[in-house]
């Protein structure tokens, strides 16, 4: 009798531990509440434009005058353009083209850059403005009264416009450009204008003044930052265009003589940040690039791009 009471005994020893180990199995592995962290979401676009393509053929003889005089093979060869060499056309892709007429060369330079985010916590757009904006702070644009990008008071579609008054100026003074009535323009390599010391000029030094040879005159009329012919040639935020975009324009003294003109474009869609380059040497040296018609021409084919990336 004690001999089967001592084997119930153990019978039932046997079965507790076997129940205990079957709760420590069942117990959750993690802490109830825990939040999901989730990625932030990719970029609109995931593959990049033929840069060699991007362009219609219209366009590109309208941008190179000069293929309209070339026999047919040469003309080709131009407007096929140069695909510029780079080492993943996935996230970066750009072509050259470059015309020679007896009046001068034109060329034109267009870059795709597609941003890619490797934080799980930052998005594709976002760093595509960090990336645009480091751009548009190297080009050290005048104050233009819009918010550049990346500012609490920047417009998410780039639209932005500066609240002016009748006479023309903002709330605080200055002038629609963004400058007051007394502040030169923007400082660059060629560019600038003199200072105003407040002191009236001699009457030799007016006509020292008048006397200034045809040279000058075209420098001062023809520099968007001179402050002449007027303030909407100079280096600027542009808005309507893209996200967020910008306008240089810059005239470089090459050589001794030789002097070019490079208006540059870069707007940013989304995770893609293009730069068109739009360059004018004229054959005559005492001759300056026309800077309206060159800024007309480089915007006119930022917006066709816009317009392509949309389709």
């Amino acid at each position: 009798m004690a001999y089967a009471t001592g084997a119930v005994l153990i019978a039932a020893l046997a079965a507790g531990c076997t129940g205990n180990s079957g709760t420590s199995d069942s117990a959750p592995d993690g802490k109830p509440g825990t939040p999901t962290v989730s990625a932030a979401p990719p970029g609109k676009y995931r593959t990049l434009p033929d840069a060699c393509r991007a362009i219609p053929l219209a366009t590109l003889k309208d941008l190179l005058p000069g293929t309209a005089d070339m026999p047919e093979a040469q003309q080709d060869k131009v407007l096929e353009g140069a695909a510029t060499v780079t080492y993943d056309t996935d996230r970066r892709i750009g072509c050259r083209w470059k015309s020679d007429a007896p009046e001068g060369t034109r060329s034109i330079h267009l870059d795709f850059e597609r941003v890619v985010s490797y934080d799980t916590s930052v998005s594709d757009d976002d760093r595509a403005r960090e990336v645009y904006a480091k751009k548009e702070t190297a080009a050290d644009l005048p104050d233009s009264g819009l918010p550049p990008e990346g500012s609490p008071d920047a417009s998410p579609s780039g639209s932005g416009h500066a609240d002016s008054g009748t006479d023309g100026k903002t709330e605080d003074g200055r002038t629609e450009d963004g400058r007051t009535e007394d502040e030169p323009g923007k400082k660059g390599s060629t560019k600038g204008s003199a200072k105003d010391d407040g002191s009236a000029e001699s009457t030799d030094d007016a006509e020292a003044t008048d006397g200034a040879t045809d040279d000058a005159s075209a420098d001062s009329s023809d520099d968007p930052a001179s402050g002449s012919p007027g303030d909407s040639l100079q280096p600027r935020l542009l808005d309507k265009l893209g996200d967020s975009a910008f306008l240089d324009d810059a005239l470089v003294q090459a050589g001794s003589t030789a002097r070019h003109r490079t208006v540059s474009v870069v707007f940013r869609t989304s995770n893609v940040i293009v730069t068109v380059e739009y360059t004018a040497q004229p054959a005559l040296t005492t001759e300056v690039p026309d800077s309206k018609e060159l800024q007309e021409k480089a915007q006119a084919l930022a917006g066709q791009l816009v317009d392509s990336f949309d389709d």
